[in-house]
């Protein structure tokens, strides 16, 4: 099975806004252009993907962060909600009502872990399998279509570089 990832190393830089203010980028003298920051960039290709995968499953089909939940629970054929929660990058809140909706439309099974009743184990039900099959083609368009601007090359260091930043 494979290991849950590692949290992010640490940055280096201390916790305080002081010393963030003494940064060399902090300090930099020309014009802050909101269009050239990280986080905007990120934010802007995200809600285009959204919108694509939105278009692509249909506005009452799968939301991204419960499509994410059933491959990995597929992959995993049976992983413990925290665990799972790590897997995909979700909160223990955000985790919990992703899991309750996918319990609720029949397409994931919640039970106690046998060895430790702290802990729900989930697995796809049938219908939840199905859904996975079903639903990887849409995915991958959804991919496809989110990365069509760039060119091969560019599509393969564009997504080897958001792993290394992940």
């Amino acid at each position: 099975m494979p290991q849950p990832p590692e949290p992010p190393e640490p940055t280096g830089l201390p916790f305080d806004r002081a010393a963030y203010l003494q940064h060399p980028a902090a300090q930099a003298g020309d014009a802050y252009v909101l269009e050239a920051q990280v986080g905007h960039l990120l934010r802007r290709a995200h809600q285009r993907h959204v919108a694509l995968f939105t278009q692509i499953f249909g506005v009452d089909g799968l939301t991204p962060m419960q499509y994410a939940a059933l491959v990995k629970i597929g992959d995993q054929g049976e992983v413990s909600q925290n665990l799972l929660g790590r897997l995909v990058a979700m909160d223990p809140a955000t985790s919990q009502g992703v899991v309750k909706r996918l319990i609720d439309q029949g397409l994931v099974l919640r039970r106690d872990d046998p060895h430790d009743r702290r802990r729900a184990l989930l697995a796809l039900t049938a219908a939840g399998r199905h859904a996975v099959a079903e639903h990887i083609p849409l995915g991958r368009v959804a991919t496809d279509e989110t990365l069509a601007p760039l060119t091969p090359d560019e599509r393969a260091a564009f997504l080897r570089l958001l792993a290394k930043l992940t």
